[in-house]
């Protein structure tokens, strides 16, 4: 019985160690079901990031089209100096048939022969009474069939100018080839060339717009992320204050009133660090949306992981900021020039309608019936060359105002520039103080971290001495809370004045 109890108690140790066995291979197998099913993260840095935003922004895809379709205008311009073919073809129904000869002039046609015989027989009557009654029935014999065959030959005559247009077929191949057009085309064409560059400009602006708000989106998630970390920071110092405290309310060297302020702390802490997920989370929902990602598509940026976000990085050479720098990169700069140019091309378009224009022309037509061989019912054709010529006499001063009019349009085009220069000229200088100011911020803030962290180890350490009171202690993590947030603000601060300033010369690419 003893035997059979320990077979027993073994048996079912072995059972229990199998079990133990089996459970970390199943719970290793539910947990790589877990990773598998989890969602993956999306690492992004600030180039992938504009790439995608640019990619896939509808705006970039209308800006990217106008721009096809200006080319495509440019290349119709250019058509209008090379000669033009036409095909034209036509068929018309006459319910009359156009006569070349009067009603007279057909009767008399009609009745020559016998008109001819009764004045011949009035002419010869005296002579053939004379003559015997048969050979004068010989003659009237033969002056009717004399008669009778010249009307024939009048019908004939009438019948040969019927024209037979109840149908009437035409076509006719054209070439034409301006000769000169008062400079119209070469206007037409410059201002094709200037609405494509129009395009590009206008594409170009579309483009940094969108960088500026990818890099403003960016730099703002970043900001919360390392604010984030720096919230759970300071929960963890005002928490471990609290249970200090707590120690002490133990010993009963603190009052309940001294664990309630430190809890109240502990909430307020608590509740900025939700506030700062919560903002967190919309800024990266924001930047999902301005890359054309999924709102809810988890995504890690490189710069969360930066302990220090390089504020200075990139500002060497941005002081050197000048007007003419932003002239030659800013696009907007660039669209009110376009404008200008384009006011001056269509005021030459509008000038050339007083000047004269020549064309030459040529090809082969075709008729059905045709008129080179009588009136023919069948195709006849011809082959001719001309040239035109259109010459402006007088318009009553349609054209002399519509040009008064073109040329207001250029001054106002030319006073909108320069005040646009005036007002990218401020705007550059701006930007460049705000870099200078935002680099002295960062020091000053890297200065304050210094002294905010020294502060905070002295109170601790005279707190853990018994020199210093808890309020003290709070005071100095506060102290450092803020310090370190103005840290952060300082380096994007940093980072988006140089967007700005970069934005404002038109570099930003």
């Amino acid at each position: 019985m003893k035997h059979m109890k320990t077979m027993k108690v073994t048996i079912g140790g072995a059972m229990v160690l199998g079990l133990l066995v089996l459970l970390p291979m199943n719970g290793q197998a539910q947990g790589s079901q877990m990773d598998n099913s989890a969602p993956r993260t999306r690492i992004l840095s600030l180039d992938s990031c504009r790439a995608m935003a640019l990619r896939n922004n509808k705006q970039m895809g209308v800006a990217k089209t106008k721009q096809e379709v200006n080319a495509n205008l440019r290349k119709s311009a250019r058509t209008n100096y090379l000669p033009k073919v036409s095909a034209l073809g036509g068929y018309m129904w006459m319910s009359r048939e156009i006569s070349i000869l009067n009603d007279d002039q057909k009767s008399v046609l009609n009745n020559l022969g016998t008109n001819a015989s009764a004045n011949l027989q009035s002419t010869l009557s005296p002579i053939i009474s004379q003559l015997p009654v048969a050979a004068q029935a010989k003659v009237a014999q033969d002056l009717a069939q004399f008669g009778g065959a010249l009307d024939q030959v009048g019908q004939g005559v009438v019948n040969g100018f019927r024209t037979d247009t109840h149908n009437m077929f035409a076509g006719a191949v054209m070439v034409t080839q301006p000769v000169y057009m008062g400079g119209a085309i070469t206007a037409a064409n410059k201002i094709a060339d200037i609405n494509e560059e129009m395009a590009a400009n206008s594409l170009e602006a579309k483009q940094q717009s969108i960088l500026y708000s990818i890099d403003h989106a960016y730099w703002q998630v970043v900001s919360l992320h390392h604010k984030q970390k720096l919230a759970e920071s300071y929960v963890e110092l005002v928490k471990k204050l609290k249970s200090d405290v707590q120690k002490m309310i133990d010993k009963g060297v603190a009052t309940k009133g001294d664990g309630l302020s430190v809890g109240v702390r502990v909430n307020e802490a608590e509740i900025a660090l939700m506030e700062v997920k919560d903002g967190l989370v919309l800024a990266k929902m924001l930047l999902c949306q301005l890359c054309g990602l999924p709102v809810d598509e988890n995504i890690t940026l490189v710069d969360e992981t930066a302990t220090e976000l390089s504020g200075n990085a990139g500002a060497a050479g941005l002081h050197e900021a000048t007007i003419e720098t932003a002239a030659a990169y800013r696009p907007e700069l660039k669209l009110l020039q376009n404008t200008v140019d384009l006011s001056k091309q269509t005021t030459n378009v509008l000038k050339a309608a007083n000047l004269p224009q020549v064309l030459l022309t040529g090809g082969y037509a075709v008729t059905n019936p045709n008129t080179f061989n009588g009136f023919e019912k069948k195709f006849g054709g011809f082959w001719n060359v001309g040239v035109l010529m259109r010459i402006p006499i007088w318009n009553w001063g349609d054209v002399k105002y519509k040009v008064r009019a073109s040329k207001g349009a250029t001054t106002m085009a030319n006073l909108e520039l320069a005040e646009a220069r005036e007002l990218i000229e401020l705007q550059v200088n701006q930007s460049s103080f705000r870099v200078t100011e935002a680099n002295k911020k960062l020091e000053m803030a890297n200065a304050n971290i210094a002294n905010a962290e020294e502060n905070l180890r002295m109170a601790n350490l005279g707190f853990k001495e018994g020199t210093v009171s808890f309020t003290t202690v709070m005071e100095a993590q506060t102290a450092w809370q803020l310090a370190q947030s103005k840290k952060i603000d300082a380096e994007i601060g940093v980072k988006l004045s140089q967007v700005e300033l970069q934005k404002a010369l038109g570099t930003l690419r």
